[in-house]
């Protein structure tokens, strides 16, 4: 089997030119820190597909939100606003998943005033993931309305469920680590040496074929097993290395 420098890999793909394709792009464009944090978290959960696709659908988002995402849910009037939301879809996120995602992160505004207050808000010192931070943001959103439609659950992924929750952990990812030319490491509350690496089929392909994760299930067990690993090379920093298996994975390095 060939073998792979992972640092020299993570050098390779963390780059700018890792951005314009991602979806990492959306938040990145837009300067202010609330505005960066909401629009992210919503390019993180509709990161699903085509890359193009994605892209195309969130600056849709952003043209209804009037390119001003905190100002728009903060504000958002459910009888005036819903309109703004019309029509809106993407795989399995639709319109009334917006609406009731927009009021229910609104609510939790009110109360924690930013989203990095609300996902550290379920952590303590001495936890060594982020994964009470993940499975708390995912299991009360819902909550602030308690006429939510279940259906919303869907796209709030928990690691109760035995979920890789690759697409929240790709949001924290973007959010926590800093001095990195692709994340914005716009958060402090939450330490890098927690992040678990955002898990899915191509960077659990390249991980298994690089002797780093045995578990055969893209799974948040699996998601652990891989950061473990990662964190003997680089134990303040593990999710770095989702650069070098993701792009290896893009990329089709290894066949």
């Amino acid at each position: 089997m060939v073998q792979f420098n992972l640092d020299e890999l993570v050098l390779q793909y963390e780059n700018s030119t890792f951005i314009t394709p991602d979806p990492i792009a959306i938040p990145l464009g837009f300067t202010e820190k609330a505005d960066q944090e909401l629009i992210g978290l919503f390019a993180s959960l509709l990161a699903w597909g085509q890359r193009k696709t994605i892209l195309n659908k969130m600056m849709e988002l952003c043209e209804r939100m009037d390119f001003k995402p905190h100002q728009f849910i903060t504000q958002f009037n459910p009888n005036q606003d819903k309109i703004k939301l019309a029509g809106f879809k993407h795989r399995t996120f639709n319109e009334e998943d917006a609406f009731w995602l927009i009021l229910n992160l609104q609510s939790a505004l009110k109360e924690f005033e930013t989203l990095e207050n609300y996902f550290a808000s379920f952590l303590s010192p001495e936890d060594q993931t982020v994964e009470k931070a993940i499975e708390g943001f995912s299991s009360t959103l819902m909550r602030f309305n308690e006429e939510t439609p279940a259906r919303l659950q869907k796209h709030l992924a928990r690691p109760s469920t035995k979920s890789a929750c690759k697409r929240l952990n790709m949001y924290l990812r973007w959010m926590v680590r800093q001095d990195s030319p692709v994340d914005l490491g716009i958060w402090t509350k939450i330490s890098p040496a927690q992040l678990i690496l955002p898990l899915d089929v191509h960077s659990g392909r390249m991980a298994r074929q690089l002797g780093y994760l045995q578990r055969e299930k893209d799974d948040w067990q699996a998601a652990l097993e891989l950061t473990n690993a990662c964190r003997i090379l680089c134990p303040q920093d593990p999710a770095k290395y989702d650069f070098a298996f993701f792009g290896m994975g893009v990329n089709g390095a290894l066949h």
